[in-house]
């Protein structure tokens, strides 16, 4: 096969729409090194679809974080693209009593917001509008079934410094997980930087707020209980591995969640999204996205024991 042919193959592989092939024909023409492009496994998902199940995540977070934060979620500009817009229900600015937590919401906040604002840039106008996003039942039901509340009772993620928390790290460490599972299905190598660079991101916000909550649990040992909890509702809906990991305990900390040999693990993406739906079945659609995700990876996989 000739160089010319290989790329053009690689191209047509990685991209989802004809705009999409023309920025990465683009990128080539202005990058070539005279080294073939690596291609995506066999069957796998185009890296347009790759980025966009990305932006779906991103828009999560960054709504989470910058209501928050700020109390104002993304503007209009940042939420319209392809499939079903959706609006978000649940959110607000949290009257932090910690300067300290309320930094550390306020950056991770900008850093999503900016996730969102790349992502789209590199999809143009491929990139999927924000689905619909709940803010506020999805955390009901994650606290309910991890044994926080009793049914029938309310989680409000923004009432407070240590529910927001609470919150933060039922997301941070799915982020980590997920940019780690989709880089082997990447096919482009500025794609591929630009998901490492995410990743690390998504890593130190993750670290962040386990560190901030070990701090907390320091004072209060039911802290590592509740984390605890939701780790194991984590585990237990994206399954079918037992990976997840807590923070320890006072006496011996779990800060940096990694394999025997110190390496963060990944998840596919049909177990991130059984996570964020809160469902172990094959669902394409509940819990943080009641519709469902917009793009071509939309699926769970179910159920997590098998």
């Amino acid at each position: 096969m000739s160089e010319n042919r290989f790329i053009d193959d690689a191209i047509n592989r990685s991209a989802e729409t004809a705009e999409d092939r023309a920025k990465l024909t683009s990128m080539v023409a202005e990058t070539a090194t005279g080294a073939p492009t690596t291609t995506a496994e066999e069957g796998g998902p185009s890296d347009g679809s790759i980025l966009n199940f990305a932006l779906n995540l991103e828009y999560l977070e960054a709504e989470f974080y910058l209501r928050g934060a700020t109390g104002q979620g993304l503007p209009d500009d940042m939420v319209g693209g392809t499939g079903t817009p959706g609006q978000v229900s649940g959110g607000r600015q949290v009257a932090f009593r910690s300067p300290l937590i309320k930094n550390i919401a306020r950056e991770i906040a900008m850093d999503e917001r900016a996730h969102v604002a790349f992502l789209r840039g590199a999809l143009g106008d491929a990139a999927a509008a924000r689905p619909r996003i709940s803010l506020d039942h999805s955390f009901t039901a994650a606290a309910t079934a991890a044994g926080l509340i009793k049914p029938g009772e309310i989680f409000d993620a923004y009432a407070n410094d240590r529910n927001f928390l609470f919150a933060a790290f039922l997301f941070e460490d799915v982020g980590v997980t997920a940019f780690k599972g989709a880089a082997p299905f990447i096919s482009n190598k500025t794609y591929l930087d630009a998901a490492a660079g995410l990743l690390a991101t998504e890593a130190y916000h993750a670290g962040i707020v386990r560190a901030t909550l070990f701090s907390e649990g320091l004072a209060d040992d039911s802290v590592f209980d509740a984390v605890h909890k939701i780790s194991a509702v984590r585990n237990a809906v994206s399954g079918p591995a037992d990976d997840d990991q807590d923070l320890g305990t006072k006496d011996e900390a779990n800060l940096v969640p990694t394999d025997e040999y110190g390496r963060t693990f990944g998840r596919s993406a049909a177990q991130i999204l059984n996570i964020v739906y809160l469902d172990s079945q094959a669902g394409s659609s509940g819990g943080f996205y009641p519709d469902g995700l917009n793009g071509d990876i939309v699926q769970g996989t179910g159920p997590a024991a098998g």
